[in-house]
C-alpha cells in the first residue's frame, strides 16, 4: 500500500471512530467538562475547525499550484478561539465535526498521487492532512473525561 493510502485509511478510520462516538453522546456527555473550560462539545468544534483549517489550506494548495507551509500558532489559536467553540450550540458542534471530517477526507481521497507526493516532499504540510492522529487524541480525551464523570 503506497505510503498515502496509509494515512487515507488512517483518517477514513479516524472519522469513523468520531462518527460512534458523537452517534453515542447524550446531551450531558456534550456538556461534560474536560477542564480549563473546554466540554466536549466545544472540543468537537475545535476538531471541525482544524479539519476545515486543512480542507482550506489543500484547497489554496490545489488552486495555487504551490505548496507551502501555513504557520500557526496552535496555542494561541485554541487560547482565542475557546470562548467562540464554546457558544456553538453543542449537537451543532457534534455535526460540525463530523462535517469537516467528511469535507477534508473526500478531499484529500481525491488528490492526485503526484500532488500528494508534492505535498510530502514540503514536509511539515503534508502533517495537515493526515488528520488522524489530532482526531484520536482527543477521541482519547474525551472518552477518558466521560468514563470518569460516569464514575
Amino acid at each position: 500500500m503506497p505510503p498515502e493510502q496509509d494515512f487515507l485509511t488512517a483518517n477514513r478510520e479516524s472519522a469513523a471512530e468520531l462518527r460512534a462516538l458523537i452517534d453515542r453522546l447524550t446531551d450531558a456527555d456534550l456538556a461534560c467538562d474536560l477542564g480549563e473550560g473546554w466540554t466536549v462539545a466545544a472540543m468537537l468544534a475545535h476538531l471541525a475547525f482544524y479539519d476545515f483549517r486543512a480542507a482550506a489550506l489543500l484547497d489554496r494548495w490545489q488552486q495555487s499550484g504551490v505548496v507551502v507551509a501555513s504557520p500557526i500558532d496552535f496555542d494561541l489559536v485554541n487560547s482565542a478561539s475557546e470562548h467562540l467553540l464554546l457558544s456553538i450550540p453543542p449537537r451543532r458542534a457534534a455535526e460540525l465535526c463530523l462535517t469537516a471530517a467528511n469535507a477534508i477526507d473526500q478531499r484529500v481521497a481525491a488528490v492526485d498521487g503526484d500532488f500528494l507526493a508534492r505535498i510530502e516532499a514540503a514536509g511539515t504540510p503534508y502533517n495537515s492532512l493526515f488528520r488522524a492522529p489530532h482526531r484520536l487524541g482527543h477521541i482519547a480525551q474525551i472518552q477518558e473525561a466521560l468514563s470518569k464523570s460516569a464514575d
